[in-house]
């Protein structure tokens, strides 16, 4: 049993503690740019020196995953591979996890690139039973076989408010659940909002993402649903409708983009606040200047051990006596700067 296993366990149970949340660590940049889909080698100072190859991406994945403080590690299919070679899971409760599908959103960080202005489409590289079984097609009897890399997976969709585009998405969404069911592989499901102009207000994405979800899963019986959602952080109401509506989703939040670490530990504290089980970060973390020093304080956000002000100091603390220069001064680290958590800090007053 991994701690995920156990602490989904006990959240469908109705047995949730704070010390349950999921944290998940998003280490599959790969699967959407090159040279920059790890994190830039820093001096201690801050200098970027240049990008990191991938056998020191791969070092990166091996630390957090020995630390041991998240629950899930996501990564390409192809890094996976390489990890297990190393035997970095092979003793730990960390859930291995790779990104399923690579939808033409998640590419924007290829250089020189225009896909993040062009609408998202449905893709897919890897292959299911390949990842589960090291075979070239589903077994006759899935589950019969040691699983070789891994039997869970996000796969994400993007709605876009556009009817050629999201009949697009579902059917490839349909797909895919009808390929998992026949490998015995597992998912949880990332909802994007819209990559380009949808013809909303700001304010009604979130109603608008939480009834295009429901919508989707209305269809899909338990043995097909995911195992849990990674949506983003559309503000504190739709986060609480959402979790009101259907007990049994555990919801998750996506981390967006890197911000301040005031608005890392903040979006953390409110979606605990507000319904959400499951914490699934990617630049945040990987863009840090001290990973690893910022999971530990993550963690004691999420177990309620400390505030996100309080944990903003004590991260910068922490940086000065690894003798790391922070990004941005302690008083401009402390702004909240990401408009939802805004509105969630509006609400909590």
């Amino acid at each position: 049993m991994t701690k995920l296993d156990e602490k989904l366990a006990r959240i469908r149970a109705g047995k949730y503690k704070r010390s349950d949340f999921i944290i998940a660590d998003a280490k599959d940049g790969d699967m959407g740019a090159g040279v920059l889909g790890a994190a830039p080698k820093r001096a201690p100072d801050g200098t970027r020196l240049r990008g990191k190859t991938r056998a020191e991406y791969l070092d990166d994945i091996e630390a957090v995953v020995k630390q041991g403080i998240v629950d899930v590690m996501l990564v390409s299919a192809s890094n996976l591979e390489l990890l297990h070679e190393r035997g970095v899971f092979k003793k730990s409760k960390v859930k291995p996890v790779i990104r399923a599908n690579d939808t033409t959103d998640c590419w924007g960080l290829v250089r020189h690139g225009v896909y993040p202005k062009l609408a998202s489409r449905p893709f897919r590289t890897a292959s299911l039973p390949r990842v589960m079984y090291n075979a070239a097609a589903p077994l006759k009897a899935p589950g019969a076989k040691k699983i070789y890399g891994t039997d869970l997976g996000l796969y994400s969709i993007t709605m876009m408010n556009d009817l050629d585009s999201d009949l697009r998405t579902m059917e490839a969404f349909r797909d895919f659940r009808e390929e998992a069911a026949l490998n015995g592989f597992k998912y949880f499901l990332e909802v994007f909002n819209p990559n380009t102009p949808h013809n909303m207000e700001r304010e009604h994405l979130g109603e608008y993402i939480n009834d295009s979800l429901l919508r989707c899963l209305a269809g899909v019986m338990k043995a097909d649903r995911p195992q849990f959602l990674k949506i983003v952080y559309n503000g504190p109401k739709a986060l609480e409708e959402l979790a009101a509506y259907d007990p049994d989703l555990v919801i998750g939040i996506l981390g967006g983009g890197g911000g301040t670490n005031r608005d890392t530990f903040e979006l953390l504290h409110q979606a605990e606040r507000y319904g959400a089980r499951v914490a699934l970060f990617g630049r945040k973390i990987n863009q840090a200047e001290a990973p690893l020093t910022l999971l530990t304080f993550m963690r004691k956000v999420t177990d309620g051990t400390i505030t996100p002000e309080e944990a903003v100091r004590a991260y910068h603390g922490e940086l000065q006596k690894l003798g790391l220069k922070p990004f941005r001064s302690l008083e401009e680290d402390r702004v909240i700067t990401e408009e939802p958590l805004k509105k969630g800090m509006l609400k909590a007053a």
